[in-house]
């Protein structure tokens, strides 16, 4: 017997031992939180004390033999009862918990099966099953892997045994430690069974922190509607089948996200639409419409996965031309209104789709009592325009997500959450797929939408945004988009509009077809050059008003680095029209300086003067791209600091990756992208 690691505890809010077994079962239902090689597990059984086994179903059909559980438990208590020397200690421990009069006090036995995730180096990963005996009397928790032998039948293994501990020391404090089997009896596998040093600092840390965490998630398990199983097989083969798709990824976007995470999605949908066939008695595939579709990778998977589907978006991607025929995608702008409806589409899907979110759920409930929807909120938009925080309680993403999911349930929606197992931090995804109330009821809960949505906020609230993807009033293009008697005769106007060519929502706009560069970086040079000095200035001169700071460093440094400042003081030394300007910028001043990085550095919410000689080396290697573009950018632009700062440049000519005068530039290289053979 081995000791991986102990961890001690302190418990001033009295969660444990109750914080323990919350963590433990973290470690039993999600190994994937902590062991990055698994994508889940699934729990195929279970035995309380003298019950009798309890099969567990995951809807692919894939339920374990009736009487293995308690077959493998009889196999276990015949090898304490013979007292197996290859056994650990601990294992010999539990023989006084395997009698009838203690078999009832709370031991459980579990059949878990865990699924690794595909390797490139192992192309053939076997899933792996486990009987896991938890004693909440002793507060113990022990993992017994299984192998499958000559006769098909699954039996208990001697080496990689462990045992999770939690020890009541004295007061309020425990203890937390991993026991494994001896070095020589444990076979690390890389995958479902890491090294014994692992276990003992990664797992282990993790069950204390969580093991004495007050605050809950506020958000759903992840892939909690759909079968793990069946996710991890069908997203390893769609990963390998288009993953191409990242060499020849034609967009400015980051192709590995963007294409694994649009995999993600897929996989997602085609279990879910799977499953609801399979429930519903459905032999067709489902049809689909993906509402702002963007790059339309994910319309391009579904349909060449043989759903019948198309995408739309107000702008055309390069990457569109590289989909072939059988992908339909239309570029035209949707407006929440009765032209746009789909009466014959079984699913809208709403993945990132800015101003249309919250839309997407009125517009499937007014397509057909059997339109569902699927929605993956991004950007935080209401009706109108920028969604306006209300409950300072909440994080603003979950206050969206349940604003978004009110929108389902007044459209008549039954509302489903679930999170993806995707690379973002908006992995939350919402789904109606079935209804509240009756067909014949439809009209009444029409009205009641329409009056959700004219309250959600009255039409004289509605303000003018310019800023790009958000909505704008259109009430004959006012200046402010807000006079009251012609907004209120336009709403008038809409409610007695006919149902033939009824406007839901008259304030709403798209986003601009021709997306505007709002980063500073379409700014005139001449407007950026005299920002950058009027605050590089403003950095150096407030130095000199420490004149005996900078005496005590003139012997040791003459070069001035300046004086921080914070964007607020920076912001109040320029003029009102500069300020003007670079609010209509997305993050104004501060993206401005970032964009100077060669000037300036912008950390926490302070402006400092870059000083190169304290730059260091990234301890990460760059990727290839990224070092042909540091090689080729060399001395191809001239040095701020040696033109117009007053010590000149704090490196030498041979170190500054800027030229020291015109003499110095260098043509700028165009980079050719590398093929791939």
């Amino acid at each position: 017997m081995g000791l991986a690691g102990a961890i001690a505890l302190r418990d001033s809010a009295s969660l444990l031992p109750r914080g323990f077994w919350a963590a433990v079962s973290v470690w039993l239902e999600k190994p994937q939180v902590v062991n990055k090689r698994l994508s889940g597990s699934r729990i195929e059984a279970e035995r309380r004390g003298r019950e009798e086994e309890r099969q567990v179903t995951a809807g692919d059909g894939a339920i374990p033999h009736p009487t293995m559980l308690e077959a493998l438990w009889s196999d276990f208590s015949g090898m304490i009862a013979q007292e197996d020397s290859e056994m650990p200690a601990f294992i010999k421990e539990l023989e006084k918990e395997n009698q009838p009069e203690t078999d009832a006090l709370g031991l459980d036995v579990v059949l878990r099966t865990l699924f690794p995730k595909s390797h490139p180096h192992h192309f053939s990963v076997q899933w792996s099953k486990e009987m896991v005996i938890k004693d909440t009397f002793n507060g113990t928790v022990t993992f017994l892997p299984l192998e499958e032998n000559d006769e098909g039948k699954y039996q208990i293994k001697k080496c990689n045994i462990y045992q999770i501990r939690l020890t009541h020391t004295k007061d309020d404090e425990w203890s937390v430690s991993i026991l494994t089997s001896s070095p020589e009896n444990w076979v690390a596998d890389g995958i479902v069974y890491p090294k014994r040093t692992w276990l003992g600092n990664e797992l282990l840390s993790k069950l204390a922190k969580w093991s004495t965490e007050e605050k809950q998630s506020e958000f759903k398990s992840t892939l909690s509607l759909i079968s793990v199983a069946k996710y991890s097989r069908v997203y390893q083969e769609l990963k390998k089948k288009y993953k191409e798709m990242v060499k020849v990824w034609p967009e400015v976007t980051d192709p590995e996200k963007f294409v694994y995470e649009d995999v993600a999605i897929a996989t997602y949908l085609l279990i879910l639409w799977e499953e609801e066939r399979a429930e519903k008695g459905l032999s067709k595939k489902q049809s689909f419409v993906d509402l702002g579709c963007g790059n339309g990778l994910l319309v391009h998977i579904l349909s060449n996965e043989g759903y019948p589907g198309r995408g739309i978006d107000i702008r055309r991607r390069k990457i569109w031309d590289m989909y072939g025929p059988q992908t339909h995608l239309e570029e035209c702008a949707i407006r929440p209104d009765d032209s746009y409806l789909f009466p014959n589409v079984d699913w809208l899907i709403g993945n990132h789709s800015d101003e249309l979110t919250p839309w997407i759920p009125v517009i499937a409930a007014r397509s057909s009592y059997s339109c569902c929807y699927f929605v993956l909120p991004c950007c935080f938009f209401d009706f109108h325009g920028k969604y306006n925080r209300r409950q300072s309680q909440k994080t603003q993403y979950r206050e969206y997500l349940d604003f978004v999911t009110e929108v389902g349930l007044k459209c008549g929606f039954s509302v489903e959450e679930d999170c993806l197992r995707i690379p973002s931090t908006k992995r939350v995804c919402l789904i109606g797929k079935s209804r509240t109330y009756p067909p014949l009821q439809e009209d009444r809960i029409d009205k009641q939408r329409t009056q959700y949505i004219n309250n959600r906020q009255s039409c004289t609230g509605v303000t003018s945004d310019k800023t790009v993807g958000s909505n704008q009033c259109d009430s004959h293009h006012v200046v402010n988009c807000v006079v009251d008697q012609a907004v209120e005769l336009e709403c008038a106007a809409n409610e007695t509009k006919t149902d033939g060519d009824r406007v839901w929502w008259s304030g709403f706009q798209p986003r601009e077809k021709v997306e505007q560069v709002r980063n500073c970086a379409a700014l005139p040079r001449d407007f950026v050059d005299v920002v950058v000095l009027t605050v590089a200035s403003l950095l150096l001169n407030a130095t000199q008003e420490k004149p005996w700071e900078h005496t005590l460093d003139v012997h040791l440094n003459t070069w001035n680095k300046g004086e921080s400042l914070s964007l607020r003081e920076v912001a109040e030394h320029l003029d009102k029209e500069t300020l003007k300007r670079l609010k209509n910028e997305y993050g104004g001043l501060q993206t401005l300086l970032r964009n100077n990085h060669q000037v300036f550095e912008v950390l926490n919410g302070r402006v400092h003067i870059r000083d190169w000689r304290e730059e260091k080396p990234s301890k990460r290697t760059k990727p290839e791209v990224k070092r042909r573009f540091s090689a080729e950018a060399f001395k191809t632009r001239l040095c701020w600091f040696f033109s117009h700062h007053p010590d000149g440049c704090s490196l030498t000519s041979e170190s500054c990756p800027y030229a020291h005068g015109t003499e110095e530039l260098r043509q700028p290289q165009i980079m050719k992208k590398k093929k791939h053979p």
